[in-house]
């Protein structure tokens, strides 16, 4: 059945699907939609009639869901092997050298065929127990072709009446103590791109670094997370919104228009969802989550008609970046989940 999953609500009973401007319009006037926006623009809302909000927001507890995912035999494919990935890596740290970006996300997609009739309830089931989010997401629609589940812990755009808040993750280590140099210098970095984002759609003079390189713990990791917000326009609607800041620019990099021009260059497929956004937007109450589509797995079919699981995972390159350690980050980011999608793990 179709619905879509977060972390204090579910939504039940489709009544409306959205596609590109016309979502953006949509969920700028009226309802409650679930959304999922790819990496590269392609952005769906799905409007649902049912809202619960009285779920705790609390880690699922065990259920026969869960018992219900077939773990995978951990045949998976990535899009940058370890010796393209590294070589992108140096590349990066080239055009930095040669003073066209200060920053560029690399990231790759891992892939598992999927049985047709695999269910990611259970997956989902699954990720909420062993690998618990504060952005957590399940969103399901088929007449959308969304199959989505997230254990995002990055927000990309919270709104609460006029205030919008920005929350980007850059810096991640096995342990507080291993956190490096780098990572608060890249955190900084695109705090301040995010600050010049989101200038772009609110009042002059009200946006605000909150918190700056705040070590946050998560399953398996740690990250540095800051806060920027600001307050919108009079008149902004979703559509300035995501003129102004898309795509997040914790997973893109700076300056960002040169950024993506090297992600085009050197990822060798659509990342799809993964590093898009992915989350709900309640356009009556004037309320949004929507996190950056991270820690995200996805269900498609490739043009041949088979069923693929993806997941994609990534790392933060500057010119202070060691190859082979950006390598060892994009392991670390997918080591639990995929374990967890593959019954290495135990939730």
């Amino acid at each position: 059945m179709d619905h879509a999953r977060f972390t204090d609500r579910v939504a039940r009973e489709v009544i409306d699907v959205r596609r590109g401007a016309a979502a953006l319009d949509a969920i700028s006037r009226e309802g409650f939609w679930a959304v999922v926006a790819t990496f590269e623009g392609e952005v769906t809302a799905v409007r649902f009639g049912e809202v619960d909000r009285s779920v705790p927001p609390a880690q699922a507890p065990p259920s026969a869901a869960s018992t219900s995912w077939r773990p995978l035999d951990r045949h998976w494919c990535t899009s940058l092997d370890r010796a393209a990935y590294v070589g992108a890596v140096r590349e990066v740290r080239d055009r930095i050298a040669a003073g066209t970006v200060y920053q560029v996300n690399v990231c790759r997609v891992l892939s598992h065929e999927l049985a047709e009739a695999a269910d990611l309830d259970g997956l989902d089931a699954l990720v909420r127990q062993g690998n618990p989010a504060p952005h957590a997401a399940r969103i399901r629609c088929a007449d959308a072709g969304v199959d989505v589940v997230s254990a995002s812990p990055e927000l990309f755009l919270g709104r609460r009446g006029d205030t919008v808040v920005t929350r980007p993750i850059k810096g991640t280590a096995p342990t507080a103590d291993l956190m490096l140099p780098k990572d608060h210098a890249e955190n900084v970095m695109i705090v301040d791109l995010m600050r010049n984002d989101l200038s772009g759609v609110c009042v002059p003079g009200t946006v605000s670094v909150d918190e700056l390189c705040a070590v946050e713990a998560h399953p398996g990791l740690v990250h540095l997370v800051s806060t920027v917000s600001g307050r919108l326009e009079d008149g902004a609607r979703w559509g300035d919104v995501f003129a102004a800041t898309y795509p997040p620019g914790s997973v893109s990099g700076a300056p960002k228009s040169s950024a993506l021009h090297a992600i085009r260059d050197l990822e060798t497929r659509p990342r799809g969802p993964y590093c898009g956004a992915i989350g709900w937007v309640d356009a009556d109450a004037r309320e949004a989550d929507l996190a950056v589509g991270i820690r995200t797995f996805w269900a498609e079919h490739d043009d041949a008609g088979r069923r693929w699981l993806r997941f994609g995972t990534g790392a933060g390159i500057t010119w202070h970046s060691d190859p082979e350690g950006e390598w060892a980050e994009t392991e670390l980011k997918a080591a639990r989940l995929i374990g967890l999608a593959a019954g290495t793990v135990t939730p």
